[in-house]
């Protein structure tokens, strides 16, 4: 099996399952009971967040655990909206945003009263920072722009994004799910950041959002203290160890990463040429159906996606090509390969000879 679709999950890297084990076995203390067993479970999560902290730039108390990428994104978008309400109730984010962020805008708009607009992006799926400038206003209190799209690796100018929103006072937030571990993160761009960490070789339920230190936020769910009473539940301490050696690997290993995925080769490409992930290929195929490709591609055992995997198991049109502007038709036949840190050169090689056969049997498939 070749697996080119890192950017759906990754494999558990072995160093990560190593500092997972002593908390799924012998260390199985509540993180929050005050005996021998509690304080040891609670002595991992501190040194994670800890860790954390400093790979982010942050503050310890400015680290929030979350059980992924979705709760991460809905804590920041709704949490924020909602704690700010009484400042204004206007909101920006942009038209590819992955569907964690979209649809917690949508329950914004539709459920709560809150004006939101949307950014439409150029052909290459990136906003202009002069149509973001014109949307701000003296009621905006939140923008939320990813800094790379999951299916594209189109990359966002979050640095000038982050400097526009501090001279207006509105908070920022990115979801910097796809980027991290593959591009840096401008250090103080951000007022909030979601992360998870089965996107870099990491457990899949473990995330977190960064918040910086005097924001408010409304938690999301009830029924405890826990993360300084800003998202309740007992923690997951393996999955949170899992998740600070994991950011530790993947930052470790990024400069190395860049050049050496880059080198995957392009053809009719979807994205910005110059301002997008190495690692990530989003490929039109005109005349071809998505769907077929895909199974035809796993019948060859090359693992590839039609763009974002969280659409459970639904062949349609990516909202992100559309957005774009690629005809559905052409955005019907598109396949994402995501690369990652264990992905050979001698298996691109293998998956690159396979794909002639696919396409020509495709074909002949069509005019039959």
């Amino acid at each position: 099996m070749i697996y080119l679709d890192h950017n759906a999950t990754t494999p558990l890297a072995p160093e990560v399952f190593d500092a997972m084990h002593p908390y799924l076995a012998r260390h199985f203390g509540n993180p929050s009971s005050i005996h021998a067993a509690g304080r040891e479970a609670r002595a991992a999560i501190d040194d994670a967040r800890d860790r954390l902290a400093r790979l982010l730039g942050a503050k310890s108390h400015e680290i929030i655990f979350t059980g992924g990428g979705t709760e991460s994104d809905n804590l920041a978008v709704i949490g924020l909206a909602r704690a700010c309400a009484a400042q204004g109730r206007h909101l920006i984010t942009s038209a590819t945003e992955h569907h964690a962020v979209l649809h917690a805008f949508e329950h914004l708009e539709k459920k709560e009263g809150f004006r939101v607009t949307w950014l439409p992006v150029d052909r290459h799926g990136r906003i202009d920072l002069d149509q973001l400038a014109a949307a701000l206003t003296p009621e905006t209190t939140l923008v939320s722009i990813m800094s790379a799209n999951n299916e594209t690796g189109t990359l966002q100018p979050v640095a000038e994004i982050g400097a526009l929103c501090r001279e207006r006072g509105v908070i920022f937030h990115s979801d910097a799910i796809q980027s991290f571990g593959k591009e840096p993160i401008p250090k103080g761009a951000c007022d909030a950041l979601s992360l998870t960490a089965h996107k870099f070789h990491g457990p899949k339920g473990a995330g977190l959002l960064y918040l910086r230190a005097g924001l408010p936020v409304e938690r999301l769910q009830h029924g405890g203290s826990h993360e300084n009473q800003r998202r309740p539940g007992t923690e997951n301490v393996a999955a949170i160890a899992g998740l600070a050696r994991a950011a530790e690997l993947a930052l470790a290993s990024m400069d190395a990463e860049r050049p050496r995925q880059a080198a995957f080769p392009a053809a009719v490409m979807n994205g910005d040429p110059r301002a997008r992930l190495a690692n990530t290929l989003n490929v039109s195929f005109p005349g071809l159906e998505g769907e077929s490709l895909l199974i035809n591609l796993d019948l060859a055992g090359i693992c590839a996606s039609s763009g974002s995997a969280c659409m459970v198991g639904s062949i349609q049109a990516s909202h992100v090509l559309l957005a774009m502007g690629v005809p559905p038709a052409l955005a019907q036949a598109t396949v994402r390969f995501s690369l990652g840190h264990e992905t050979t050169a001698a298996e691109i090689e293998l998956a690159i000879s396979k794909l002639p056969e696919i396409f020509a049997r495709l074909v002949a498939q069509d005019e039959s």
